[in-house]
């Protein structure tokens, strides 16, 4: 069966890779509020991406909420925010009810379709394949804050 089209819908398209706007995966709440400040104090567009798989393992309350904090942390910013819920249904279910803007979900195509319509009918944008990310903050989870932005801030600089 033929994979749909990835979708995109209810996200600005300046927030894609093709329009320059980087992804930048986030472990935690301190990585999400060091990318929104570097972001804000460049004045650049980003996408926080969370880990492979976070939707199922952390889930959709988690994410909304660190991406909910991070935001008014740093009102500033101009980002958009994906969760990852890999093959998992019910956790995209789970992130559209919790309105979470935008969702990654691997799984069968047929399956595909349907989140895709229900997820534009809650203005939220359902992703089929997993974007690749320009930084993982991974590598720095146990960072401290000013490392952290300073490595983000260092990204954006280079791509400008």
């Amino acid at each position: 069966m033929k994979q749909p089209a990835q979708r995109t819908a209810g996200l600005r398209p300046a927030y894609w890779r093709d329009a320059g706007a980087p992804f930048i995966v986030v472990h935690s709440l301190a990585h999400a509020v060091a990318a929104f400040g570097a972001a804000a104090e460049s004045g650049r567009e980003i996408v926080i991406v969370s880990a492979p798989n976070a939707g199922i393992y952390a889930g959709p309350g988690w994410f909304g909420a660190l991406v909910a904090t991070a935001r008014e942390a740093v009102p500033a910013v101009q980002a958009t925010a994906l969760l990852d819920c890999g093959d998992d249904a019910g956790a995209v279910l789970g992130a559209i009810r919790a309105g979470i803007e935008g969702i990654v979900f691997t799984g069968r195509a047929d399956v595909t379709a349907r989140l895709a319509d229900i997820a534009g009918q809650h203005g939220a944008s359902l992703l089929t394949t997993r974007p690749e990310p320009a930084l993982d903050l991974g590598a720095l989870f146990f960072a401290d804050s000013e490392t952290l932005r300073r490595r983000c801030a260092d990204l954006l600089a280079s791509l400008a």
